[in-house]
């Protein structure tokens, strides 16, 4: 059950985030819960290996190349499923940083009733 609050929590941050960055657009709720499955999915098992494989950079720039990696799955992402567009590579680290913190703030809003 945790697990698909959390897929549907993954949604509605997905589904706010172009209501506040113009580069980033998704045209319904379907294509919605799609793009957070396979976010999901992506940043499962693609990004541990990217991480591990970029981690020389990574350390070189204190840390801040993971944003480039976010962004750059959040873009590859949105080549993949139909409905959910961002245009440009910088509106894609933008709108990965973004995903991230309304996502962040609804699972400790919500998830955090649902542990007690």
């Amino acid at each position: 059950m945790r697990l698909v609050l959390t897929w549907l929590i993954n949604t509605a941050a997905l589904f706010a985030v172009p209501y506040l960055m113009h580069s980033v657009n998704v045209t319904s709720i379907g294509a919605a819960l799609i793009a957070a499955l396979v976010l999901g999915l992506v940043n499962t098992l693609i990004r541990p290996l990217l991480l591990l494989l970029t981690l020389p950079v990574t350390v070189l720039s204190l840390g801040l190349f993971i944003f480039l990696i976010n962004g750059f799955l959040f873009w590859l992402v949105s080549k993949f499923v139909p409905g959910f567009e961002v245009t440009g590579f910088w509106g894609a680290v933008g709108g990965a940083l973004l995903y991230s913190v309304i996502s962040w703030a609804l699972s400790t809003l919500l998830l955090k009733d649902a542990d007690d």
